[in-house]
């Protein structure tokens, strides 16, 4: 049986300055030039943080988009600095060992106000959309499409960034030109669609369809686009298995549709407090998370 370290909850480092807790990462301040992101274990589900960890989450995310930034290096550059080294910044051992391999840093930038989404399947809330329209967030499509089909062509679906604890909102493309600009708006959704059409060929070669996914984008100091936080993960990402993927079936996946699935057949409201996950929950959704990590990145 695997050996799965302790989970980190929360992560604390006296000696940087704390500039906030997301979902998942808490951010310091390194420089000014560089900060420091840890990935927790937390998990989130309908945008409540909830009160367990999944053990093992935050290595399996850094590990994961880590090496798709390496993978699309070529296609934009991204956030993660080799200078100063988590060596240099924490220079106690003890602490440095609790968070190797969850710990990452990077360059300080601005980030932009949106998401980055593609949908390459009809599912989720596309499928909802498509369902009531025809279309998904305003662009049309093909009538008679089923549940989990492949999209004709890939689609680019920006949404702006909610509050913590509120919900992102799709937007057109239009509002995002009007949040971001003509000429960055189209970068960002350029390149999109190029990272996701470069890893969909790739995960499918090693038995993963990536369904959906969502990036995030900032710009430096001379207004350079840059790929942030994370990139196609199993928190950040649909995934489903080819073998078992059939279309006008909802496919089962390595991402934490395995833990709403769950958390739908509970009465809950959705809204903060999130409910206590049993065992055996958390362990099956850490268990999807490493097979994904496996079978993208290896041992």
């Amino acid at each position: 049986m695997m050996n799965v370290p302790a989970a980190l909850y929360e992560s604390s480092i006296p000696h940087l300055q704390l500039l906030g807790r997301g979902k998942v990462r808490d951010m310091y301040a390194i420089d000014d030039k560089h900060l420091l992101i840890v990935t927790t274990d937390r998990m989130s589900a309908f945008d409540v943080i909830l009160p367990d960890p999944i053990p093992g989450k935050g290595r399996v995310l850094t590990r994961v988009s880590n090496f798709w930034f390496g993978m699309m290096k070529d296609t934009i550059p991204n956030h993660l600095c080799t200078e100063p080294t988590l060596n240099d910044v924490i220079p106690d051992p003890q602490l440095r060992e609790q968070l190797a391999g969850r710990a990452i840093v990077v360059k300080r930038l601005k980030p932009l106000p949106v998401e980055a989404i593609v949908r390459g399947y009809l599912i989720g809330s596309g499928w909802k959309d498509y369902q009531n329209s025809g279309a998904i967030c305003g662009i049309s499509l093909p009538a008679g499409l089923q549940l989990a089909q492949q999209l004709p062509t890939a689609i680019y679906t920006p949404s702006s960034k909610a509050e913590m604890g509120t919900h992102d909102e799709n937007i057109s493309f239009e509002a995002s030109v009007a949040l971001m600009g003509r000429e960055i708006a189209e970068k960002v959704r350029d390149v999109s669609l190029e990272i996701y059409s470069k890893a969909a060929e790739y995960a499918r070669s090693r038995g993963i369809i990536i369904a959906d996914t969502k990036f995030e984008f900032g710009l430096d100091d001379d207004g350079v686009l840059h790929l942030i936080d994370e990139v196609l993960t199993p928190d950040s990402s649909r995934f489903w298995p080819v073998e078992q993927y059939q279309v006008g079936v909802s496919p089962p996946s390595f991402d934490k549709q395995y833990l709403r699935d769950y958390l739908e057949t509970l009465d809950w409201n959705k809204t903060a407090p999130g409910p206590r996950l049993p065992e055996e929950v958390s362990r099956k959704c850490g268990e999807k998370y490493r097979e994904a990590e496996l079978k993208l990145v290896g041992d």
